[in-house]
């Protein structure tokens, strides 16, 4: 009995060192995504089919139209926000850039998921994505980014 009660204190004087998370503003996760010629990412819900259709447009470019990056954020304000994409390409032996943006409203302690989509002329002026960054903007403030390894 006394060897529980010293361990449970023994737990209960370590938590008590871990400090608290706090909520902070940044960018939890960012899926890219590429679309085929009707806008699609899949031709069905499940996941499995899914990342099979994303292999197949990935090895045949003809058939994308566009990527879509989606993003999931979390933020303190709850003011409006601006989300940001960024990338860097390869056409014809040249670097290439693009950009998207949307406009973003939190609602406070959750989680949220914003696509974020270049498709269409600039996603053909960028040709092959080598790299993304994507950032959360308050006004001129930097909040939260996420980038590709290859920024």
């Amino acid at each position: 009995m006394r060897l529980v009660a010293f361990r449970t204190l023994l737990v209960l004087a370590l938590m008590s060192g871990v400090p608290a998370r706090a909520a902070t503003d940044r960018i939890i996760k960012v899926l890219p995504q590429f679309l085929d010629l009707k806008g699609r990412n899949s031709v069905s819900p499940s996941l499995y089919d899914r990342d099979a259709y994303q292999a197949r447009l990935r090895h045949h470019p003809e058939n994308c139209s566009g990527m879509e990056f989606q993003v999931q954020w979390r933020a303190k304000s709850s003011s409006d926000l601006k989300m940001k994409l960024e990338v860097r390409g390869s056409k014809d032996g040249q670097s290439t850039t693009g950009s998207s943006e949307a406009l973003v409203r939190h609602v406070r302690g959750l989680n949220k998921w914003t696509p974020l989509v270049l498709k269409g002329a600039p996603y053909e002026q960028v040709g092959e994505i080598i790299a993304w960054r994507v950032s959360l903007w308050d006004g001129e403030k930097l909040l939260a980014e996420q980038k590709s390894f290859l920024w």
